[in-house]
């Protein structure tokens, strides 16, 4: 039986510069998400797959980013995680240094400002929404390895060869097991671990590798099905086929998304709880498989697609 099993000890913080001000992997990452999806919209509408004009790339990722992913997601969170201390505490709302988004949220925000972003420029809102969904699994791919980075959303207990072992779990542990790792470490909060874990402490890695339950690292599930393998999929999609009717993309990256995200959540923690026996993120997820195939059907009915560029515009050679 495999004892050594991987230690999780990354620090969340990439550059601290005061005791409040630094640079943390997670944001990193969104920001990162942003700067990509910017720059292939841009070629994907430079190459016609979209409505959307070269000028209008970049305030249309940074209004998505704001209106759609950042308040979407934290809203998401509030209302289908964080219920009952938010309705109590809206202010909460705006603590976004302490966490707290989800990606269904997120994916909704989007939605309804691509409708009001097309609505308000008069181009096909379903035309906005497939380009948008090419580039999206690469912010979910970012955030996901973030989420390892912290430590935070790891999965259940196992016994397979590539099983990790995260401190986070002495937050979710029963008090007395907790007390023992802390008098074993000397210590009198699960965070003095972990910060002396990060730090190399030998000691404290030793009671941790004692007392921690080794996990799937399901954070690396998610980027690979939510991130890798829907953007390849959407991608591959998008370059075979121009003309597409607007819609049938989105609908496609709502049914893959849940389908992947349904897939995962067997090998992760639930964070919260149950709904219906089932885990909040496959609860959520049932949904977007029917909103999926709404966008489907209304692609087909609809039947628009992006408009050949006419003869005379084209560069002749």
């Amino acid at each position: 039986m495999i004892t050594g099993y991987y230690l999780h000890h990354l620090d969340p913080v990439l550059i601290q510069f005061t005791e409040k001000l630094a640079i943390r992997w997670y944001g990193l990452a969104y920001v990162l998400s942003f700067v990509l999806a910017f720059l292939l919209l841009r070629q994907l509408v430079r190459k016609g797959y979209s409505e959307l004009k070269e000028d209008q790339v970049a305030d249309f990722i940074t209004f998505s980013a704001l209106f759609g992913v950042m308040l979407g997601g934290r809203l998401g969170y509030m209302l289908l995680y964080d219920f009952d201390r938010f309705i109590h505490a809206p202010w909460i709302f705006f603590y976004f240094l302490n966490g707290g988004m989800a990606s269904h949220g997120g994916i909704l925000g989007l939605v309804m400002f691509t409708w009001f972003y097309a609505w308000r420029n008069k181009i096909s809102w379903l035309g906005v929404g497939d380009n948008l969904v090419v580039v999206a699994p690469i912010g979910l791919f970012l955030v996901r390895i973030a989420n390892f980075i912290n430590g935070e959303l790891y999965g259940r207990v196992t016994s397979v060869a590539w099983a990790m072992k995260f401190p986070g779990e002495m937050y979710e542990m029963a008090p007395a097991r907790l007390q023992q790792i802390l008098a074993k470490t000397g210590m009198s909060h699960p965070e003095m671990v972990i910060v002396a874990n990060r730090e190399g402490n030998e000691q404290v890695q030793a009671v941790l590798q004692e007392f921690l339950q080794p996990r799937h690292p399901s954070q690396f599930y998610e980027a690979g099905l939510e991130g890798l393998l829907l953007f390849s999929i959407l991608l591959m999609v998008r370059l075979r086929w121009k003309n597409l009717y607007h819609g049938i993309l989105t609908g496609l990256f709502f049914i893959l998304y849940a389908v992947f995200r349904i897939g995962a959540e067997n090998f992760r923690e639930p964070d919260a709880a149950l709904i219906l026996g089932l885990p909040r993120g496959q609860f959520y997820s049932l949904f977007m498989v029917l909103i999926g195939c709404a966008f489907m059907i209304a692609g087909f009915k609809n039947k628009r697609s992006n408009r050949p560029e006419p003869e005379s515009s084209k560069r002749t050679s």
